[in-house]
């Protein structure tokens, strides 16, 4: 019977303020919505690394016969067999190389060719005038700088470069969407918790004489807030319901169909289905909870019991 008087009195305070309790789930389904969706960018950014980074190399470019005629660097003429063999045999001392692989220059210049087959540039060079290298994979891509500061300098070494430099331009606009999302997102947390709050000041006014009436004839203070703690729970179990539906339907059109990423952008490895459907869950916890224990504090002020 009680169970039956508390889901009554929810469908009740649900009707009498229905506009606002439209908005609370407006306002709640946006920033839970935002929230999930800076999640899954962080997902994302962490599979891009971790795809990319163990694919780019570090690259030790060698000097050429250009190179010593024009570049300081190669003050001391171009790389000899000797400094190229000690200069691998170096690299393979290093704990950090997982695997090194030499480019000739022809290799160097079929690529570019490959490449920049548009370029003006591409018809005026040679392969003699292209650099020799050494791709080098390490084991962890963040410790590049053992590798630039054992080589660079060295006879024979034009220069060294971190590929994963070209990426972090990316990953840093990534990263700013992401807390633009979660900036959004907390300022529209604020505007669900003013909601809630002023909704459940208004239904706990409006039904002022029946609380009066239920705590005279001895009604615990949970039964009597009961109803009010559920109406919210309930608004923001409707918000997140919402949510989760903009992030599937998100998903789905922004990588599978619509835009299409998935298809335009075969090299970007996406979050799956998996990452969603597992943010889901606690989009759905926060739905609930944010808004019973907003109710549940503001109750403490407005029903006296």
């Amino acid at each position: 019977m009680r169970a039956q008087f508390v889901l009554s009195e929810i469908g009740v305070g649900l009707r009498r303020n229905l506009t606002m309790t439209f908005a609370v789930v407006v306002s709640v389904a946006l920033s839970l919505a935002l929230f999930g969706g800076s999640l899954l960018m962080q997902d994302q950014v962490s599979s891009m690394k971790g795809y990319w980074y163990d694919k780019v190399n570090v690259s030790i470019y060698l000097c050429n016969k250009s190179d010593a005629e024009t570049d300081p660097a190669c003050a001391k003429g171009a790389v000899t067999s000797a400094q190229k063999d000690r200069i691998k045999a170096d690299l393979e001392k290093l704990p950090v190389v997982d695997e090194v692989l030499y480019e000739s220059p022809d290799q160097a210049y079929k690529l570019y060719k490959e490449q920049y087959a548009n370029s003006p540039l591409a018809s005026s060079l040679t392969p003699d005038q292209m650099q020799e290298s050494y791709r080098v994979k390490l084991k962890d891509p963040e410790k590049y700088e053992v590798v630039a500061t054992a080589f660079s300098g060295r006879d024979g070494v034009h220069s060294v470069e971190d590929q994963k430099e070209y990426l972090n331009s990316l990953f840093e606009l990534l990263d700013g969407m992401r807390v633009t999302a979660l900036a959004v997102m907390g300022l529209m947390l604020v505007v669900a918790l003013m909601l809630i709050v002023n909704t459940v000041r208004v239904s706990a006014f409006s039904r002022r004489r029946e609380t009066g009436i239920m705590r005279l004839v001895g009604a615990s203070g949970f039964y009597i807030q009961a109803p009010f703690i559920m109406e919210a729970a309930v608004a923001g179990l409707i918000g997140g319901i919402v949510a989760c539906g903009f992030l599937l339907v998100g998903r789905y059109f922004m990588i599978d169909h619509g835009l299409g990423l998935a298809e335009k952008l075969p090299l970007i490895n996406f979050i799956g289905w998996d990452a969603v459907i597992k943010t889901l869950p606690l989009v759905l916890t926060i739905g609930v909870l944010m808004p019973a224990l907003a109710a549940s504090v503001v109750l403490r002020k407005y029903l006296k019991v």
